[in-house]
Formats: structure tokens, C-alpha cells, sequence
């Protein structure tokens, strides 16, 4: 009995001794933590006034107060990432590698790097926007998608009077007919010349532009293209393609002519040849084109334009808009929702009507900005001057 009243005592004497270091550690551990979460507010003209209260302002200046911001714990600033740099909270352009203080005595803040964060593109940086500016600025989105492109070339022509082609044409047609009338011949020498004669006149065709394939329809028919000279129930036209887009035009394709001689008329046709030789003035290359002439309304020398659709086929693009050229790059601003909008550089091919084909840079699906560019644009470009 008397070993369990000992222990009792001695365990009795051990609690009583415990509780000042539990009061203790409630002082030091729990007053600081109550300090630390405690709401404080100071003076940004004078940093070292700090009240508990935000009425009153300061008795130095009378500026109102300003909420403090504790620094975020380890773990919080783990959980935001990396820190980049530090950046002056009153001149956002004013930055530093390293915690410092300013003029005032405020902490610099800091700027966290995020995972998966995007790049800098051509002097453009990411840019946060929040759905409320989005609206007010007009910020509207598209998606990148496989399209049917179709590209309108325009072009200036005129109706032909082509008394060159014309005369090689006849000049051909009588070669053939001076070879036909020696076939029989047992000179050698006189079926020799004959066929020299047609190669020649086959050279000159192909100088004015015609292709082998017009030029065996020529020895197959008995067709003079008087047309080139006089007027008829068909004319040739003569167009003017640019350099750039020489690429889309072949024969066989229709087209439509028009004249201010005869508004809302439209006179259809088909190429008919493309010449070989590029104009090194205009850097144009000339196609011909033959056209229907109802009541012979056109006539030798009028000027005309043309409009040739052409069909490029199945193609990853975006609306025109959506394409910002700088200059030395073309950009595209990538809308990634809560993660902002970032920017893009791409390649682009050709330009249908509504959209611009994709090379490289974006994948279909994603969506990119339409409308507000510029306004993003120079955000975009602000930003990245003042991270520098």
C-alpha cells in the first residue's frame, strides 16, 4: 500500500511540473501563430507606422492604411513554385534577383515560376485575363481545324488581238498541209524539210504559249482562231498572273470575266494555256483564256477582270484574323482558359478566301484569338518589357 501511495505522489508531483512548460509553449508557440494570423495595417508613405485597425489612417500624412501581407509559409511557396525574380510593388519595372527592400522599406514581390509555364515569343509574353476584360475588350476565339480552302485569284486582262499568234498558227497549219502533199514523195531530202518546217513552227507556238497538247489539237483540226483577230461567238482573253500565285493556275480551270462596259455581266471560260516566259517587269506571267461572246459584246483590246476560284484541297487553317504578323514572324495568341493566353509562333502557307493555312505551330482543336489582337498584342508586349 504504501509502494502505490508513493507513485501516486511522485505522478502527482510530475503533472504539477509540467504544466508551466505547457503554458509556456502555448505562450511562445500559440501567441506567435495567433500574432502571425493577427490582421495588421501600415502606411505606404511610412512603412513603419502599423496599426491593428484600418480607420483612422496615418497620424503622420493621413494616407489611408494598407492591409499587410505576410509572406507565404515554405510549403505555400512550393505549392505556387519557383521563385523567377522579385519585382518593386510601386514600379513594376524596377526588378531583382534577390529579396530587397525599396526607398520605403516595402519587401519586393515575388514572382513565382509555374509548371508548364509558356515562353516568351518575338518579345511577347503570356498574359493573364480574366473573362470580365475579355468581354470588354471584345476577345473572341476560333478553333483550329481541317478546312476545304478556296483561294479567289483576281486578275486585270484584256480581250485579244493577237496578230503574232495568229500568223504562227496559220504558219503551222501549213506546214502540216505541205507535208501531207509530199507524204508520197521518194526524196528524202524533201520529207526532211517538211519536218523541219513544222518543228520550228511547233517552237514558235510553244514561245507564244501553247502547250503540246493545244498544239496537237491544232494538226487534228481544220480550227483557224480567226477569233484572235475578229470578233466572234467566242473571244480570247489575255490575264495577268502574279509570281505568287502562278502556282495555283493550270489549264482546263473556268473562270469568270467581267467589263465595266457591262455591269452585273459575266462572261465564263477556260483557261486555255499558260505561258512559259514570266514578265521580268511586272513579274506576271500571262494565261489565255477563252470565253463565251454572246451578240459579240466584247471586243478586241476591252479591259476586262477575271476571277479564277481555285480549290486547295483539305487543310489544317484559322481565320485570317487570327494571324499576327510582325514582321520578321507570324504569331497566333492560343487561348488556354485559366492559364491565360499565350503566344505562338506558326507557319503558314496559303491564303484561302476566309482562312490561312497551317504549317507548323498548332495543332487542330486548339483555339486561338480572333478579334482584339492588337489590343492583346501590345498587353503581350507590355509585359515582356517590364519582366526584363
Amino acid at each position: 500500500m504504501n509502494v502505490k501511495k508513493t507513485s501516486l505522489v511522485i505522478l502527482g508531483l510530475l503533472l504539477l511540473a509540467a504544466i508551466p512548460l505547457g503554458i509556456k509553449h502555448f505562450r511562445t508557440r500559440g501567441g506567435h501563430d495567433a500574432a502571425r494570423h493577427k490582421e495588421t495595417y501600415y502606411c505606404p508613405m511610412h512603412p513603419t507606422y502599423v496599426s491593428d485597425r484600418p480607420d483612422g489612417g496615418c497620424p503622420i500624412c493621413g494616407m489611408n492604411l494598407v492591409k499587410s501581407e505576410e509572406s507565404p509559409a515554405p510549403d505555400a511557396q512550393s505549392a505556387q513554385g519557383k521563385i523567377k525574380f522579385y519585382r518593386n510593388s510601386m514600379n513594376p519595372a524596377i526588378t531583382s534577383k534577390v529579396p530587397m527592400k525599396d526607398e520605403m522599406g516595402m519587401d519586393y514581390v515575388p514572382v513565382y515560376e509555374q509548371e508548364g509555364e509558356a515562353k516568351e515569343v518575338g518579345g511577347r509574353s503570356p498574359i493573364k485575363m480574366d473573362e470580365a476584360k475579355r468581354q470588354l475588350i471584345g476577345v473572341k476565339t476560333a478553333r483550329a481545324a481541317y478546312r476545304t480552302l478556296t483561294h479567289t485569284v483576281l486578275s486585270s486582262g484584256k480581250v485579244a488581238h493577237d496578230a503574232d499568234l495568229y500568223q504562227s498558227i496559220s504558219e503551222y497549219k501549213e506546214a502540216l498541209l505541205a507535208r501531207e502533199k509530199v507524204k508520197d514523195s521518194s526524196w528524202p531530202e524533201v520529207h526532211e524539210r517538211a519536218g523541219a518546217l513544222i518543228r520550228a513552227s511547233e517552237l514558235r507556238l510553244r514561245q507564244l504559249g501553247l502547250s503540246d497538247e493545244q498544239i496537237g489539237e491544232l494538226s487534228r483540226n481544220g480550227e483557224t482562231h480567226i477569233n484572235l483577230l475578229l470578233p466572234g461567238d467566242k473571244a480570247w482573253l489575255y490575264a495577268q498572273i502574279y509570281e505568287y500565285e502562278i502556282g495555283l493556275i493550270k489549264p482546263g480551270q473556268e473562270i469568270e470575266a467581267a467589263t465595266p462596259a457591262y455591269p452585273g455581266k459575266v462572261f465564263p471560260g477556260v483557261i486555255k494555256a499558260v505561258d512559259s516566259i514570266l514578265s521580268a517587269e511586272t513579274r506576271t506571267l500571262r494565261v489565255r483564256a477563252e470565253v463565251e461572246n454572246p451578240d459579240n459584246m466584247l471586243k478586241h483590246e476591252m479591259y476586262v477582270e477575271v476571277k479564277i476560284k481555285v480549290t486547295l484541297g483539305s487543310r489544317l487553317a484559322v481565320p485570317h484574323n487570327a494571324v499576327v504578323n510582325t514582321g520578321a514572324r507570324k504569331l497566333v495568341f492560343v487561348d488556354k482558359g485559366e492559364r491565360g493566353l499565350e503566344p505562338r509562333e506558326v507557319k503558314t502557307g496559303f491564303e484561302g478566301d476566309d482562312y490561312a493555312e497551317i504549317l507548323s505551330g498548332l495543332r487542330a482543336g486548339e483555339k486561338v484569338v480572333t478579334s482584339a489582337n492588337f489590343l492583346i498584342d501590345s498587353e503581350s508586349r507590355l509585359k515582356s518589357t517590364v519582366a526584363e
